[in-house]
């Protein structure tokens, strides 16, 4: 099925979805309305569905653009064709090359030039604090790959919802907080002395804490076989892996040796009810926060697919679903109320004393990657399974520079 049929199916789903809920009246039997909710949960089900299937499409076909304009090479770094006047390989791809080598057969594997490349860096980086005994940094492209691949298991690492901040260092930064809202200008007379409004600054810290993926084995079977993308496996692996405890620090970490979450910092809305949010809820969550921030162009919601589930259900004032789809040929993403929202499984559900909903200029979090990952090869330990054992390190902060900038809702 094509893409642009997926769309059309999409948009079918959803007519007959509303169509079934908009059976429902104030006579209307319980039974009648469980079996509705049963049918539009079903076709809001194939719907996300769908919506998986295209964004894995859509991402397939991104990457095999990315393939056709690289210079292709195989997976050990030799190229399928020589072509007359070739230019000489760049210092980043003879690192590369030779950390794919160190990846699939370990140091005993790479020639005396690829181990002095590999050294050379090794060096470099612990002279500015990183610690690789064992190991190497990942080449460039690997950790940009890597860090694209985060964004999928959460939104609190993705550019586009979060400020991200990359630093080559893990030393802690100082960023300013300022909350400005409440001052503005004067109209004075002639002559007349300005008046002082301070300006409500203050500071936050951003540290480098530690995160792993753990043990990834990966069997000698694989590791020598040439067309296999090692590589690929690998930093799928451990993108899934440290991109889950990631986003999830990010949202619900309470600041202790680990990251301060948006959740735990954002201020808080009081939900009518423990069990359920109405549209009402919603409204006064989004008028909790200043205007200024809800024109912000990272402003926003997020919430857990659970809670998604509840809100495509809810009606305005004026009778209109709240939830509405992706507008593909305008170029508008799926909607609440007006405004996107992002899918966070580290958000608690609807429930007694849960906070279920953020909203607010979500890019007033900000998420800070130092631009190094390490990388650890097991040898003896897995010899015996016939496996080698990859451990992967990422250092990682963040913290909300503006806690007036996003709001939770709060179940009591």
């Amino acid at each position: 099925m094509k893409i642009s049929e997926m769309r059309e199916k999409q948009q079918r789903l959803v007519a007959e979805a509303r169509s079934l809920r908009d059976e429902i009246k104030d006579d209307t039997a319980e039974a009648r309305v469980a079996e509705i909710d049963a049918a539009h949960d079903k076709a809001m089900a194939e719907y996300d569905k769908l919506e998986e299937r295209i964004k894995r499409e859509e991402a397939l076909e991104a990457r095999e653009r990315d393939l056709n304009a690289a210079d292709e090479r195989r997976p050990n770094g030799e190229s399928r064709t020589v072509k007359p006047g070739q230019v000489e390989k760049t210092a980043d791809e003879l690192y590369a090359e030779a950390f794919r080598g160190f990846l699939r057969g370990g140091r005993a594997s790479l020639s005396p030039e690829q181990r002095s490349i590999l050294k050379a860096v090794e060096e470099r980086g612990q002279s500015v604090g990183t610690q690789t005994q064992g190991g190497y940094l990942v080449p460039g492209q690997f950790l940009a790959e890597l860090i694209k691949s985060l964004k999928a298991w959460g939104p609190m690492m993705d550019p586009g919802v979060t400020r991200m901040l990359n630093t080559a260092t893990g030393a802690t930064i100082t960023m300013p907080s300022m909350n400005d809202t409440g001052n503005e200008g004067a109209l004075i007379g002639e002559n007349q002395q300005v008046s002082v409004s301070e300006i409500a600054f203050g500071t936050k810290s951003l540290d480098a804490y530690k995160y792993t993926s753990g043990v990834v084995l990966i069997s000698d079977e694989l590791l020598q076989d040439a067309v296999m993308d090692v590589e690929g496996i690998v930093r799928d692996a451990m993108s899934e892996r440290i991109g889950r405890i990631a986003n999830r620090h990010l949202t619900t970490g309470d600041g202790a040796s680990k990251p301060n979450g948006i959740v735990s910092a954002a201020g808080t809305t009081a939900a009518a009810g423990a069990s359920a949010i109405t549209f009402d809820d919603l409204f006064n969550l989004e008028h909790s926060v200043d205007p200024a921030y809800r024109s912000d162009p990272s402003v926003g919601w997020q919430f857990n697919d659970s809670t998604l589930k509840a809100l495509r259900k809810l009606k305005d004032l004026n009778g209109n679903y709240i939830w509405q789809p992706a507008d593909v040929k305008g170029g508008a993403p799926a909607s609440i109320s007006d405004y996107r929202y992002s899918i966070n499984q580290a958000i608690a559900d609807i429930g007694t004393g849960n906070k279920s909903v953020l909203f607010g200029a979500m890019n007033k979090y900000a998420v800070r990657v130092v631009s190094e990952f390490a990388m650890k090869r097991l040898v003896e330990r897995y010899a015996d399974f016939g496996q080698v054992g990859l451990i992967g390190f990422m250092r990682l902060d963040g913290e909300l520079l503006d806690s007036a900038a996003v709001k939770t809702l709060l179940h009591p």
